[in-house]
């Protein structure tokens, strides 16, 4: 009996091994096949040091606190239990084996069974945590492969099991009678196997290793006949996912767009060449790093979770969004088989009712870049299929036509500085050295009624300051933000390279350092800071509040010690918060107004995103319902008087959610909350 049990355990292993051996060369293969991608190579120490962070630290996961600490002790009992695994491999040949030097070493032995506990204990958690979620309105798990997960999970119970029987069953075999430390936490399972006898123990050891053992390579075995598995992957995946995230240095900042390569290597957009890849259009397209994306996916939701388009009953869901693409790649098909349109594994309306606010990305445990698919796609249907929304049509044109997403003539940027009542300087040539910021006032900040308001409130607040600032006025011109969030690459590198021109005029002459930057706008806040790196090209960005924030610190601007009367929250812009990780200077700002800020459920790096972001700001909501009274509902139940932004997009679609709600309450910028206390 112990020969058969024995053969049994070296052969299932022995087939176990080699299947998953075969399995990660075909998915080594898959991932050769993708196109390069060479900004991953970089800052290798810098990478790793984060993976381990990330990892070890789970610093993502404990973002859902209980679920965090209980994957945590899961995560480590996959590795940490590795040595009882072979101690059963000994023990099916002789069931007195134990690991040589360490196997009855106490501190070894205490180890394995808290490990062992506490995954259980974990498995357990995560198991009804998962019964839970799964009963919920808005259920993270929906769409995800529940017996996949189950399967997993009864695999991890039944191993800490074998680990806890097997521990008993030793302990009764060597004659244990009383509690000591080499079986602190076993010693239940010592006292239910005393009575029997030894040849009892000892056939039962080899039967419960064996069952170890088969239940292990079951499980390779499983995985390996199923590259779809996310959830089962991700144990091996999920370091190199993480290692080769876009930041090199950690950071969660979503910031840039990535560049759109062709082969490994940027497009040439003044010469493009016939055989460039033009975003992601078919399964040859996909990179090895968004190959290394889908095959990592553990199906958890947490994207899912936090994604407004699903909140608003949008056909988006991130964790979808991926797992289709995963299985599309995966899948026996033809490399040319569009990704996206009619009988496609993506629709349309799914890949344009993104916002791009990166709050999926915010919280995948493994780092999936979701947003980077998404406007990968969107570039294919742009640049090669023409297939997009009818309303960008307009914009595009716009664009193109007055470098402004509405169209309006390029005469009127300088409309505002009328409307003031000090001096505001325009810049002609050159900046003057006595000039220490550029304002650059924005789209937005030079056409759209409310954000004239933020635009004016700031050029005010500067004077107030004695700050020697400047704009550009008609020499303005749109970033390029929409049409490259849109997918418009072509357009948005025509747009960059007209901005950076003058730009280089205006700062002729200066260092590095003193080419500094002021917006309101955190769209152009991130696209001139980090998108126009791309191109070579870098200045000091600042957003408004951190400038006033600034002054205030210096006493350059006084506020009154009073308290508001009106109770205020504030909405943290996605762009402003989750792209570039500024989330305290506007509240300290609002706070040195004399404002208590009452805080909305979902706020700083789990804001709601306002619904006006990638491109959606000038596209039709028609699907589900509109996510800019999603928001608004909940800032109005708060009980406030205000609702203070940071962005003109928000204070766009926020406003508007408080007209089409009938509500009183008033929408401002913080700097507009910052001038109303220096005046009274």
């Amino acid at each position: 009996m112990r020969i058969a049990l024995a053969t049994l355990s070296y052969t299932i292993t022995v087939v176990a091994l080699a299947l998953l051996t075969v399995r990660v060369r075909q998915l080594i293969g898959i991932y050769r096949k993708g196109q390069a991608d060479p900004t991953r190579s970089n800052d290798q120490s810098a990478r790793f040091k984060n993976m381990l962070k990330e990892v070890l630290g789970h610093t993502k996961m404990l973002n859902f606190t209980a679920t965090g600490i209980a994957h945590w002790f899961v995560m480590v009992g996959f590795g940490a239990l590795f040595g009882t695994l072979v101690t059963a491999y000994g023990q099916v040949i002789n069931p007195e084996f134990a690991l040589p030097l360490i196997g009855h070493w106490v501190v070894y032995e205490l180890f394995a069974e808290f490990i062992a506990m506490a995954t259980g204990v974990g498995i357990v958690t995560l198991i009804g945590i998962r019964q839970v979620t799964r009963f919920r309105m808005l259920n993270r798990f929906a769409g995800s492969g529940m017996g996949k997960a189950y399967y997993v999970e009864a695999t991890i119970l039944a191993i800490v099991f074998c680990v806890i029987a097997l521990r008993g069953l030793e302990g009764a075999l060597a004659g244990e009678e009383n509690w000591n430390w080499h079986y602190a936490i076993s010693w239940p399972a010592v006292l239910a196997f005393q009575g029997m006898s030894v040849a009892a123990i000892e056939n039962a050891i080899v039967w419960v290793a064996t069952a170890k053992i088969v239940i292990s390579m079951a499980w390779f075995i499983v995985i390996a006949s199923n590259l779809t598995m996310g959830i089962a992957w991700h144990r091996f995946l999920a370091f190199f996912n993480i290692f080769y995230k876009r930041n090199s240095d950690g950071s969660n900042s979503l910031g840039a767009l990535p560049e759109m390569l062709s082969h490994g290597k940027p497009v040439n957009f003044e010469d493009p060449a016939e055989d460039d890849v033009f975003g992601l259009g078919n399964r040859a397209d996909i990179s090895w790093k968004g190959l290394l994306d889908m095959t990592s996916c553990t199906e958890c939701g947490r994207c899912q979770s936090q994604c407004p388009a699903w909140h608003t009953d949008k056909p988006l869901s991130p964790k979808l969004l991926i797992m289709a693409m995963r299985d599309h790649a995966m899948a026996k098909v033809v490399e040319t088989e569009a990704i996206v349109g009619e009988n496609s594994p993506i629709s349309l309306d799914v890949l344009w009712s993104c916002t791009m606010c990166g709050a999926c990305v915010n919280e995948c445990p493994v780092d999936i870049e979701h947003v980077d698919h998404i406007v990968n796609m969107r570039r294919f249907q742009v640049l090669v299929e023409s297939e997009f929304p009818s309303e960008l049509g307009g914009t595009f044109r716009n664009l193109e036509k007055a470098g402004n997403p509405w169209g309006a003539n390029k005469q009127d940027r300088e409309g505002w500085i009328a409307e003031c009542d000090f001096p505001v300087r325009v810049v002609e040539g050159v900046l003057p050295d006595e000039v220490e910021y550029l304002f650059w006032v924005g789209c937005a900040g030079a056409y759209e009624e409310r954000a004239k308001k933020t635009t004016k409130a700031v050029a005010e607040l500067l004077y107030m300051a004695g700050v020697n600032f400047a704009v550009l006025g008609k020499r303005e011109t749109c970033t390029g933000d929409p049409a490259r969030r849109a997918g418009n690459e072509f357009l948005y590198q025509i747009l960059s390279r007209e901005n950076i021109e003058t730009f280089n005029e205006v700062f002729a002459g200066r260092p590095k350092g003193k080419k500094k930057v002021v917006v309101t706008c955190p769209h152009c806040f991130t696209t001139i800071g980090r998108d126009y790196a791309q191109s070579g090209f870098e200045l000091e960005m600042l957003h408004h509040t951190q400038l006033l924030n600034t002054l205030i610190k210096e006493k350059r601007l006084k506020p009154s010690p009073h308290k508001s009367e009106q109770k205020l929250t504030y909405h943290d812009p996605c762009y402003l918060g989750r792209h570039n990780q500024i989330y305290a200077p506007p509240r300290e700002l609002l706070e040195a107004s004399g404002c208590d800020i009452t805080e909305m459920p979902r706020n700083q790096e789990r804001s709601f995103c306002c619904g006006g972001g990638g491109g959606r700001m000038w596209m039709e909501e028609k699907i589900g319902t509109r996510i800019n009274l999603n928001r608004v509902d909940e800032a109005i139940s708060t009980g406030v008087d205000e609702v203070a932004v940071a962005c003109p997009f928000c204070r766009v679609m926020v406003g508007d959610g408080m007209v089409a709600r009938q509500s009183d309450v008033e929408v401002l910028d913080v700097a507009q909350v910052l001038l109303r206390n220096l005046k009274n």
